[in-house]
């Protein structure tokens, strides 16, 4: 899919005079660096291998299912909803017999990656088969082959891989859906906390802050927020090490970039190298000639509209919590150096909300929202943050 250099194993890339060479100090396994609106790939790494995709998938859950449920109905969490949630996972802290909104459970799937808000989402789906089903359906109308689901939140299980090419074309797929881009993009927000008796004896729910765990977006001690973030979703798993999919925007251009499994073991590894890769592609967008496209969906390229795409349907919030949360939860299977679809995969972290947390977002309309038969395909109202 995308281009024959892109199945091909080691870098890809079209040096020339004027065009940037990549940084060196990218140890991932797998990256792709492209341009979210043309759809071009300007560099990539193993494109195709297959891997534990961890938290990351949680892209494909939200936008399979965001679309479902508005946000603001309103859902009474049962036992049976968070009963098969894996150990070890991420959680944003939902409680039992207490009512939460769609809109809630989304900011828990984005911001912290709570497989909680996930599996409650997936119950409200018909169940995590259903929802499992589904994704993979959905996997296949993006063409996103190297996919293939078994556990809706990312969580490690056998024979559950992503590939860095497949993880963009679902980062570009959901960024067409407003709510989408607001939560991935939403810094901090409110979460209800649980409901207990006060000091007179009366019941009383107040609620906590809850923060995005990407970095890139956050911020942390030893990385800043990267100038034009606006999103998308990260994860960690024992099995899939760190994963990312970030997308930024700087003059005029729009790019998206995936990092899976940065092989040096130091602090927000998965973060420095993403963000290495945004500056050489921002540098060498325009000069560097693309060694492949990230394809439309199934039926869209003759089409008017990409299914799903429209802004119109401004639906529900989405996203889904990973197997080992910060890269603590297990899994029963170990990943393949390569391709095989017998790996584990495991889940992380993401964000949610509007894009004003930081230090002013801009909002920017862009021409356009749909699959064009050229395959440029425009992000409508991408949020685009500056500092």
């Amino acid at each position: 899919m995308g281009g024959e250099r892109l199945g091909q194993a080691g870098t890809q890339v079209n040096l020339a005079t004027g065009v940037p060479v990549i940084p060196k100090d990218i140890t991932a396994r797998s990256w792709i660096v492209s341009d979210a609106e043309s759809g071009d790939v300007l560099a990539a790494h193993n494109a195709h291998w297959r891997l534990p995709p961890a938290s990351t998938l949680k892209m494909l859950f939200a936008d399979t299912v965001l679309p479902k449920f508005p946000r603001t109905l309103k859902h009474k969490v049962t036992p049976a909803e968070l009963a098969d949630v894996g150990a070890g996972s991420s959680m944003v802290g939902i409680k039992e017999k207490e009512t939460y909104t769609v809109h809630d459970l989304w900011l828990g799937v984005f911001l912290r990656s709570g497989n909680d808000a996930v599996h409650v989402l997936s119950h409200m789906n018909g169940g995590i088969g259903a929802t499992v089903k589904e994704m993979n359906e959905h996997a296949e109308e993006l063409q996103a082959l190297d996919t293939h689901v078994v556990s809706p939140d990312g969580y490690d299980e056998r024979g559950q891989v992503s590939s860095a090419y497949d993880l963009t074309l679902f980062a570009r797929s959901g960024l067409q859906k407003k709510d989408f881009r607001e939560y991935c993009s939403t810094v901090s927000a409110k979460f209800p906390g649980e409901t207990k008796k006060n000091k007179k004896g009366k019941s009383a729910r107040g609620s906590f802050e809850i923060q995005n765990t990407n970095r890139l977006l956050a911020g942390d001690s030893d990385i800043s927020v990267y100038q034009g973030i606006a999103g998308v979703k990260n994860g960690n798993t024992t099995n899939a090490g760190a994963t990312f999919t970030g997308v930024a925007e700087r003059g005029g251009k729009v790019l998206l970039v995936t990092v899976m499994n940065p092989e040096k073991n130091e602090h927000n590894e998965v973060y420095k190298e993403t963000a290495r890769l945004l500056d050489w592609g921002f540098r060498a967008a325009g000069k560097v000639q693309p060694v492949g496209e990230l394809v439309a969906p199934k039926g869209s390229e003759g089409a008017g509209a990409q299914p799903g795409s429209t802004d119109a349907a401004d639906s529900g919030s989405g996203e889904a919590g990973g197997g080992s949360g910060d890269g603590s939860g297990k899994g029963d299977s170990s990943a393949s150096p390569v391709a095989k679809a017998s790996s584990g995969a495991g889940s992380d972290g993401g964000g949610m909300g509007v894009a004003l947390g930081i230090a002013g977002g801009v909002v920017v309309l862009l021409a356009g929202g749909a699959f064009l038969i050229n395959r440029r395909w425009p992000l409508p109202e991408l949020v685009r943050r500056r500092r």
